[in-house]
């Protein structure tokens, strides 16, 4: 497939986005409401994790439009929810919008029935974290649900699509300024979430390297029982089925390019936050925090040429015909 950078920005962005906005719901049902019940990230802290995670998400929604032929009209994707992913991730990813600006609004207008402003403040957080969660997977199976795309049918594109997800968000929250206990703890999930994603991409990396192509040539031209060679092209000129079906990756670019992913989005991230939690057991909060944002940026980094991998590698079967 075409790599459309447009998409694999949303995609990247927007995952991030969402990973950050499921971290921080978890960890205000985690630890309760005000210092009375232990909340160790303060609520401006809370404020800035929700502004910096709808941001991502809202630049990755409007790069996605980049890729349509007429992006005024994207607002009809949200009629089709019943029968495309597609239009469930729009409707989820506006869904997802209600809990944050309710979590604004508590913010902002925090009572002092404490009671019934911590149940109002779990029932917000728990369904942030969870229309997050569902629209990552929204996101997923737009392309897990193609059979024409075997590559995309795969058991671990939506994991693999969680998995960095939630990385990219614990790496947000830990490059995040004046969340120190919420810092500690994301350093702690990149430590673990790193290998875990390394260890599901190249999972899937083997599976499509060694699952050969349900269909033959002979059977995307019709005739199954003949034998095929090829003498020219069915065409004279490129149409839009080889520009955006037929793009053709070198296995040897291929193998450099997952080496830089892998390096970029598991091995230096993991390297680098062991090293912000030795800084910060010997109080050095400065190198700390710059090294969660190095690690940030190689998190985003390897996601973006991850992402360019997943459209490149990709092999739609009417490819067969030409």
């Amino acid at each position: 497939m075409h790599p459309a950078f447009s998409v694999i920005f949303f995609t990247t962005l927007s995952g991030a986005g969402y990973g950050l906005m499921a971290w921080v719901g978890a960890l205000l049902i985690w630890q309760g409401l005000g210092p009375a019940h232990g909340l160790t990230m303060p609520l401006s802290a809370v404020a800035v994790a929700l502004l910096v995670g709808s941001a991502l998400v809202g630049i990755g929604l409007f790069s996605s439009t980049l890729h349509l032929g007429k992006p005024l009209r994207a607002w009809r994707a949200f009629s089709q929810w019943r029968t495309s992913w597609l239009s469930r991730e729009g409707v989820m990813a506006v869904v997802t919008y209600l809990p944050v600006v309710g979590l604004g609004v508590w913010l902002s207008t925090l009572g002092t029935h404490h009671d019934f402003d911590a149940l109002v403040l779990t029932l917000l957080a728990a369904a942030l974290a969870i229309c997050a969660l569902i629209t990552v997977v929204c996101t997923a199976m737009i392309y897990a649900s193609l059979p024409p795309i075997p590559a995309w049918r795969h058991r671990l594109v939506v994991p693999v699509y969680l998995a960095f997800a939630m990385l990219g968000g614990a790496a947000l929250l830990a490059a995040l300024p004046g969340a120190h206990s919420a810092q500690r703890m994301s350093l702690v999930l990149v430590v673990l979430l790193a290998p875990l994603t390394a260890t599901f991409k190249l999972a899937y990396w083997r599976a499509i390297d060694r699952t050969p192509l349900p269909v033959t040539r002979r059977e995307a031209v019709g005739l199954p029982d003949r034998e095929l060679s090829v003498f020219e092209r069915p065409h004279t000129e490129d149409n839009y089925l080889t520009r955006e079906m037929g793009y053709v990756l070198a296995r040897k670019h291929a193998r450099k390019l997952r080496t830089i992913a892998l390096v970029s989005f598991a091995l230096i991230p993991f390297l680098t936050t062991l090293a912000a939690i030795a800084a910060q057991v010997m109080d050095a909060p400065g190198l700390s925090s710059a090294l969660s944002v190095l690690c940030l940026g190689s998190v985003l980094l390897g996601t973006l040429v991850e992402r360019w991998l997943f459209f490149a590698q990709a092999k739609h079967l009417v490819t067969l015909y030409y």
